[in-house]
């Protein structure tokens, strides 16, 4: 053990098992996730050489191997549960993605709950199985995030009971579906239902693709891989047109929406249902936000503790980089906002899983809240983590540029969540969209429930400042009640700032939609600042709920850092909005480099607490026993630079021109 690393955990002020156990949601799951992640480690078919000394086409083939043993050995170890499944591929993959992603990920949830018993008889067995592999083509070359702008088409015909799918334009084929280029068999396709002579939107089609004994194209079907992408190299994301190409009636997901053998079409209750799997994805994305940015952390802030350099004082040996206050600016508040992500992804998984079951039971009442707090949630932590990576990246200097670090591989991987599933700008739209129309119920005299309640006093208040008395009330900075006050205030201001612009333009334009569009900046501020006001509260809200008083209090530090960081990155809001005096957020600005020292003893505690194994980091600055120096140089042997003295390039090029000098 690095002895730097030894001191650092020996001075810290809680016991980290005990919050990994919070992190986990108790001992019994980290004990049960170790376990798996053990089985892993030691199971000899998920060994491999460093990936990032393979082609593209050897970290494919890779990747299908593993994929295929890891589900081979899920049905011996009877593991099905959603999180122990999640455990496994995780353990197996190390963070990397994989060609059955979609499989897992978007095919089988879809067919959960959208697909009706018949279908879910005739095609969920055999892909649990995979003899049927699928992927979700939705994006189109042309079209993306705007589902309503998709272009391929499924005109029933009444005749043979059949859809007839069509990629009518070169834009309208299908592009970038994760599997979709050599991995799956089938798709659930995304198309333009067409009935009668109507078009009746984006209905959701099984669409088979290959022949199932010989994984060759059908008729009808042009596929293939899309090419190198900025990562995802073992991911075969891929391409699709479809010419006059014919399936049954019964592949239509009919569970909602229907078409009766005549053509008839059968409205679903909801136009939301339809985007269920998207729903499900983006709540899932507010967690993989947290582990990726988790990760991030642990490698710069352990290799932080290892690295020495410059000095502080003259004549003085080199300091620990993390001993700098600059490089606590720089890690501490994402390692605050780290945590703030884990607990805001447990909370949308269990919401999302509730909401779920009350939409089996018909209750579809809290479905748009849920649409809209997952479009703004995925966009915000998606945003925040991306830069938050590269920041990482770029706080372990030089040595955070090479693969070794681990860093870049997690931010390759992790940026794609900033535009799938929804471009992060349009999702905040949409958001914006819920916003607008709470905001429009409040002034009819509606009470709003759930997250959206912080607007009900905007009628009375008109955003002012609290008062008492006739007097202004003073935050409270060293309160994380008042703190969650303040982002509460700073929300409901630029919701109602965004209104009355919105308001002003569709008088002055006389058109929604032109209004919509200039004011557009505005939107996306209010959703922003809804999003970080949710991430505060629940934050906050979660330290009620930790009964050992070591681990609330070393998270109560770091939901102060979060909300005090946060508040100054943003002073112009809340010094505008009244809420902060200028006095206060100098307060504010002194207050967190007071915290960089509260938390500087605690620091690899922290990341220690994440739980990660060397094999999930696969990071050479970020191993548990702090041996970088070493273990640096033995990455770099393995470069197949390596394996000859003198690369035949020599001889092939320089040495020729040595012999004419």
């Amino acid at each position: 053990m690095n002895p730097d690393l030894r001191r650092e955990r020996a001075a810290a002020s809680f016991d980290p098992e005990l919050l990994t156990h919070v992190l986990d949601g108790g001992p019994e799951r980290t004990r049960r996730r170790r376990e798996i992640e053990n089985v892993v480690l030691k199971d000899p078919d998920f060994q491999h050489e460093n990936v990032n000394f393979l082609s593209r086409s050897q970290r494919y083939d890779l990747a299908v191997r593993k994929s295929a043993t890891m589900v081979r050995k899920m049905r011996e170890f009877g593991i099905a549960d959603p999180d122990e499944i999640m455990w496994f591929k995780n353990s197996v993959h190390r963070g990397q993605p994989e060609p059955l992603d979609l499989h897992l990920g978007m095919f089988l949830p879809t067919l959960l709950h959208q697909a009706t018993a018949e279908q879910q008889e005739r095609f969920f067995m055999p892909a649990w199985n995979l003899e049927v592999i699928g992927t979700y083509a939705q994006t189109e070359m042309g079209h993306g995030t705007h589902l309503r702008g998709l272009e391929t088409t499924a005109t029933y015909d009444p005749k043979t009971q059949e859809f007839i799918l069509n990629s009518p334009t070169v834009t309208s084929i299908k592009w970038w579906p994760g599997g979709l280029g050599k991995t799956s068999n089938h798709a659930i396709v995304l198309a333009q239902l067409i009935t009668k002579g109507k078009c009746y939107g984006l209905h959701a089609f099984i669409v088979p693709l290959r022949d199932i004994e010989t994984h060759k194209p059908l008729p009808g079907i042009t596929i293939g891989d899309i090419g190198p992408k900025f990562g995802f190299d073992e991911i075969d994301n891929g391409y699709l047109k479809m010419a006059n190409y014919r399936i049954p009636r019964e592949n239509m997901l009919m569970k909602y929406a229907q078409v009766k053998p005549d053509g008839t079409y059968v409205k679903p209750p909801s136009k939301k249902l339809t985007y269920g799997t998207m729903v499900f994805v983006r709540s899932f994305l507010v967690g993989e936000a947290a582990r990726s940015l988790s990760k991030a952390c642990t490698i710069a802030i352990r290799y932080s503790a290892v690295r020495h350099q410059s000095e502080i004082k003259p004549d003085e040996p080199e300091p620990q980089i993390l001993d700098f206050q600059t490089q606590q600016y720089k890690l501490f508040p994402l390692l605050a906002t780290a945590y703030a992500f884990q607990f805001v992804g447990a909370y949308m998984k269990e919401t999302y899983y509730r909401i779920n079951e009350d939409i089996g039971h018909g209750d579809l009442s809290e479905l748009p809240e849920l649409h809209a707090l997952t479009a703004g949630l995925k966009a915000f932590t998606t945003w925040t983590t991306s830069g938050a990576i590269e920041a990482c990246r770029m706080a372990c200097g030089g040595h955070g540029y090479s693969h070794c670090s681990g860093l870049p591989n997690i931010y390759v991987n992790f940026t794609p969540s900033c535009t799938f599933e929804g471009e992060n700008t349009v999702m905040m739209l949409q958001t914006a969209r819920f916003l607008m129309k709470s905001y429009d119920q409040v002034h009819s005299g509606k009470l709003l429930g759930g997250m959206m309640s912080y607007l009900n006093s905007l009628p009375s208040q008109r955003i002012q400042p609290q008062q008492v008395a006739g007097r202004p009330v003073v935050m409270d900075i060293s309160s994380l009640d008042s703190l969650t006050e303040a982002y509460k205030l700073r929300a409901a201001r630029l919701v109602e700032i965004a209104a009355k612009n919105l308001q002003t333009e569709v008088m002055r334009q006389k058109s929604k939609e032109v209004a919509w569009n200039l004011t557009s900046v505005d939107l996306v501020k209010a959703s922003e600042a809804h999003c970080h006001y949710v991430v505060a509260k629940l934050f906050s809200e979660k330290l009620l709920k930790i009964q050992e008083k070591s681990i609330q209090a070393v998270l109560r530090n770091l939901c102060f850092l979060y909300c005090l960081y946060g508040i100054s990155q943003h002073s112009g809001d809340f010094l505008q909005g009244s809420i902060l005096t200028e006095s206060q957020i100098t307060q504010v600005n002194q207050r967190i480099k007071e915290l960089l020292m509260v938390i500087r003893p605690d620091a690899i505690a922290l990341v220690d607490a994440f739980d990660f194994k060397d094999m999930a980091l696969d990071s050479v600055l970020g191993r548990y026993d702090g041996n970088v120096y070493e273990n640096l140089f033995e990455w770099a042997k393995n470069s197949p630079l390596n394996k000859t003295e003198v690369h035949e390039s020599y001889h092939k090029y320089l040495k020729r021109l040595q012999s004419k000098l």
